[in-house]
């Protein structure tokens, strides 16, 4: 896998294929450009960064199919659709699926470069976040249950008095408790604590590691 962005461009003609591989690359971007559908999903890497640049309407599987097959795969490198019969119907299934952008053909250069760039970078806040997330997760598997249940109510803003009720354990213990979920979720404060649960929040579900 490289490390540095590449684009990959998926489309049936081949003059539509060379002009914008030359145009990327001209442009600085490492691109790798696809014929049919089925030679991007069996090329593409999830893990690779970057992002999709793919044609609408193809002879077989089209974008919205690939957008599709990459979502079942829990592949969520952002995409921007381009087309030259683009309608209203179309361009808002697209987006709602999670497309970024959709081009209507034909377009400028500097267009397609200024949404890539824009997609290159929801990629990498993504990723960021991702790294985040399972960093989190790491430390939370190291805690207790007890110590997942004082920082579940801990975070839900209850007083230590109000745990030890609930808990029915004394407010001395809790403090306790308290002190070691700080020290294993490395959190500065309370304040820290409840960022880190929402941001282990798993995307689109609401889940985090609290419940």
């Amino acid at each position: 896998m490289k490390q540095s962005p590449v684009v990959m461009v998926l489309d049936d003609d081949p003059g539509v294929r060379r002009s914008l591989s030359l145009a990327l690359s001209l442009a600085g971007y490492e691109v790798e450009a696809y014929a049919t559908a089925e030679d991007l999903l069996r090329g593409l890497d999830p893990a690779q960064p970057g992002c999709l640049v793919l044609d609408l309407r193809m002879p077989g599987m089209g974008g919205l199919e690939v957008q599709q097959a990459l979502s079942a795969r829990g592949c969520s490198l952002p995409i921007i659709f381009m087309s030259a019969f683009g309608d209203i119907p179309t361009t808002v299934r697209a987006l709602k699926a999670g497309a970024v952008d959709f081009l209507e053909k034909p377009f400028s250069t500097d267009s397609l470069i200024a949404r890539i760039e824009e997609a290159i970078e929801t990629d990498r806040q993504q990723r960021a976040q991702g790294v985040l997330r399972q960093t989190i997760l790491n430390r939370a598997k190291q805690l207790t249950g007890r110590e997942m249940e004082v920082m579940q109510l801990v975070t839900a803003g209850l007083s230590n008095k109000d745990i030890a009720r609930q808990l029915e354990i004394s407010p001395r213990t809790v403090e306790k408790y308290r002190a070691r979920v700080m020290e294993k979720m490395h959190a500065d404060s309370i304040a820290d604590l409840c960022q880190m649960v929402a941001a282990s929040s798993r995307p689109g579900t609401g889940v985090s590691i609290t419940e």
